[in-house]
């Protein structure tokens, strides 16, 4: 197995690699220390399993990963970090990494690379305790905790859908002056500029 290892201290890069190639069946093609060396080098050698760190300076591990899988989208990247922060986990496994695990789990990186290798993704046990609550659907939009009335719910949905106040009016059965009346109520609940941005915000927040 030819793998490339990428993490910006130069010494854990190099005991990573002396570790791994003590297995036998491990060929550590190169080292690098930043998301570019990963890019780089992936180029270089095409490995079949990229090890990488996350928080690096410049180029994070992500960014670099995201890079690697659009122009390969075959590629075999396990993250190997400290930090098990939850918009890590869900980034990694967004770009389609094929595993998170953390440094921590020493006597398991050369099982999760093997793992990798024959098509598994593989997370460690601290990370498989948070997927369930990560992969839960958002909560729906609490429009009662903004005070947002059945009404102004219709309105806010209508602008969004690009109606402008003439039509809205007519839709609802209601003049053009309430209809902005509702408008300017539902900017200042939250807290909004203009109809573009609460249109942006129902995308964003509320129909995500």
């Amino acid at each position: 197995m030819k793998i490339i290892v990428i993490d910006d201290d130069r010494l854990v890069a190099m005991s990573l690699k002396t570790i791994l190639e003590n297995t036998g069946h491990i060929h550590v093609v190169a080292t690098g220390h930043s998301g570019e060396d990963a890019i780089a080098l992936y180029e270089e050698h095409c490995p079949d399993v990229v090890l990488m760190d996350i928080r690096m300076d410049g180029m994070t591990g992500l960014e670099a990963g995201e890079h690697i899988l659009k122009a390969h989208p075959d590629a075999k990247i396990l993250y190997l970090t400290t930090f098990s922060d939850d918009e890590y986990i869900i980034t990694a496994l967004n770009i389609g990494a094929k595993g998170y695990i953390l440094k921590q789990d020493f006597e398991g990186i050369a099982p999760a690379l093997e793992a990798v290798m024959r098509g598994q993704t593989v997370f460690g046990e601290k990370i498989i305790g948070k997927l369930p609550d990560l992969m839960k659907p958002p909560a729906p939009f609490d429009y009662e905790a903004h005070g947002i009335t059945d009404k102004e719910r219709e309105i806010l949905e209508l602008v969004a859908a690009g109606k402008s106040n003439r039509e809205i009016a007519s839709e609802l059965f209601l003049s053009e002056g309430t209809v902005r009346n509702y408008l300017s109520s539902l900017l200042d609940k939250l807290a909004l500029r203009d109809r573009t941005q609460l249109a942006v915000y129902y995308y964003t927040e509320i129909k995500r």
